[in-house]
């Protein structure tokens, strides 16, 4: 039997008298490619939100690897393993992919704010950021500042820097969003080479990325959960179709 790694159970989300997040239940298993879609306005970033600990939610529990996080707040469920990266970049612009890994990583080791006069006497921190840049297609810009790199590969910073946070389940908010079509297919091969390990959840509008990528996926619609199932199972799914797939509309929300 496939070891869950993330279970929400009944997640509810009220603000005043609306119901955001209606008895969502999703569990996420060790290793997983799982995508969440989903038309506007169907929930995704509420129930991304409860996950991270951006919200408190009104009813439910969320388990990680066992514990009980749903009280937690974001930076102590990142230190339990649990990492999301953003639909907009949350980047330092002053500074090169070089030093933002290096800062990282130096962190996830407990050297704290001397990251940098260490970085050369710390081998296992620069060879940490060596594999890195390399991985995530970044060695060759990995010393100018962010904010002169395209956009696809702040987006790969961004993914990069995640998986310096060591995470045991990764939450991937819309990676492609906003990145030119010459710049994709470079993200796509970085996401879909993601360590074993790492389970992903993914959230996406994108379905050519969703059923490449995705072994399972969940559908939200009005905050509730419509089906779950297989890519194949969802393609086929007549509901799906009747309120997203069929639509070809954006989603995100």
């Amino acid at each position: 039997m496939t070891k869950v790694v993330l279970s929400a159970q009944n997640l509810v989300k009220r603000f005043g008298g609306i119901t955001a997040t209606s008895n969502v239940t999703l569990n996420l298993a060790h290793g997983a490619r799982h995508a969440l879609i989903g038309p506007n306005g169907a929930g995704k970033t509420t129930l991304i939100n409860l996950l991270t600990g951006m919200l408190e939610p009104s009813e439910g529990r969320i388990v990680l690897q066992g514990e009980d996080i749903t009280r937690l707040a974001p930076h102590q469920r990142v230190c339990r393993g649990m990492v999301r990266t953003f639909q907009i970049n949350q980047l330092f612009n002053s500074m090169t992919p070089l030093e933002t890994l290096a800062l990282v990583v130096s962190q996830q080791r407990g050297l704290g704010a001397r990251w940098w006069q260490r970085l050369g006497a710390q081998g296992g921190v620069a060879e940490r950021c060596d594999q890195l840049l390399e991985q995530f297609h970044l060695t060759d810009v990995m010393r100018q500042r962010t904010e002169h790199l395209p956009y696809g590969k702040r987006r790969l910073l961004e993914i990069a820097i995640a998986l310096a946070c060591e995470p045991r389940v990764l939450l991937l908010d819309e990676p492609v969003a906003g990145v030119p079509p010459g710049e994709r297919e470079e993200l796509l091969q970085t996401v879909a080479a993601l360590p074993a390990d790492v389970s992903v959840l993914l959230i996406e509008h994108d379905m050519d990325l969703v059923f490449d990528f995705a072994k399972r996926i969940t559908v939200l619609v009005n905050g509730a959960l419509l089906t779950e199932g297989t890519p194949d199972e969802i393609a086929r799914d007549p509901q799906v179709k009747a309120v997203y797939l069929g639509h070809g509309e954006e989603a995100h929300g």
